[in-house]
């Protein structure tokens, strides 16, 4: 009773300030924690589309049909939508969201000597694509020198999902760097970091991963199939035996992953390609 701008209603006329963390991409207000001092876009006869729409009505509690069908009639009261007065005097202030913890990398990359870039905090997909993504972006920083110069940091944020098929152990960013791995092979003086900013990753104790040209190969050489791997979404054993996992320990802070591309120095003509970037 206190969800989708609820709270609001009930706490009007009372001066509300809602002070927020977000753990969702984009920040929709709506949608953090359900959103209990906001309007609610939403409605029944929306919730009984979607129902529809995926062929689940059959599969609702018919407690939980009746009451979204008396809601479309009317005769239930829908949550407060934006010109509702109980919100005249709510406020609300995002203190931290994905976006907060991007630019502070960037920043941070920027003090160590990085040329730094903030590429989105919008990323989102299926962990192993963005993870054969940004290993292409990796490729190119590394090769070209574009979209920023080397020494580079290019920082993403934002929250992959994974799509399991297997009964193996990981999670969605050590997915992210397993799906990079095969793409990065062989290349030089170049990292690709993702990991969550709350510390846990799945149900596993490590918050993300790391990846560089050299991961498959040691893989490999420990008699790991890193196709076989990430086909059964058992990233963690593998990332774990070649020492690529990342452990912090709970931040008791979500606002969703991070990822990093680091790329070292440029290489000189017939020298060597500069300092290794997992220092």
């Amino acid at each position: 009773r206190i969800k989708g701008g609820q709270l609001a209603r009930a706490a009007s006329p009372a001066r509300l300030v809602t002070l927020v963390i977000s753990d969702i991409v984009g920040s929709p207000l709506d949608a953090i924690a359900s959103g209990p001092t906001v309007p609610d876009p939403t409605t029944f006869v929306d919730a009984l589309a979607i129902l529809a729409k995926y062929r689940l009505t059959d599969q609702v509690p018919p407690a939980v049909l009746a009451t979204l069908r008396r809601g479309a009639a009317g005769e239930e009261p829908e949550t407060p939508k934006p010109d509702d007065p109980a919100f005249a005097r709510s406020h609300v202030t995002v203190l931290a969201d994905n976006a907060t913890a991007a630019r502070a990398a960037v920043a941070e990359a920027g003090r160590l000597g990085f040329h730094a870039l903030l590429l989105s905090t919008y990323i989102e997909g299926e962990a192993r694509e963005v993870g054969r993504t940004l290993a292409g972006i990796a490729r190119e920083a590394a090769t070209t020198g574009h979209p920023v110069a080397r020494p580079a940091c290019i920082v993403a944020g934002g929250e992959t999902t994974v799509t399991v098929t297997g009964n193996g152990r990981g999670g969605r960013n050590q997915e992210v760097a397993l799906g990079a791995a095969r793409p990065m092979a062989g290349l030089p003086g170049t990292l690709l970091v993702s990991f969550a900013t709350d510390g846990t990753d799945g149900p596993t104790d490590a918050a993300g991963a790391v990846a560089d040209g050299t991961t498959l190969a040691r893989a490999r050489a420990r008699g790991f199939d890193p196709a076989r791997h990430l086909a059964e979404n058992d990233a963690y054993p593998l990332l774990d035996a070649v020492g690529d996992l990342i452990r912090i320990g709970p931040t008791n802070t979500n606002v969703n992953d991070l990822m990093l591309i680091l790329c070292g120095e440029a290489p000189r003509a017939g020298g060597p390609t500069g300092p290794d970037t997992r220092a």
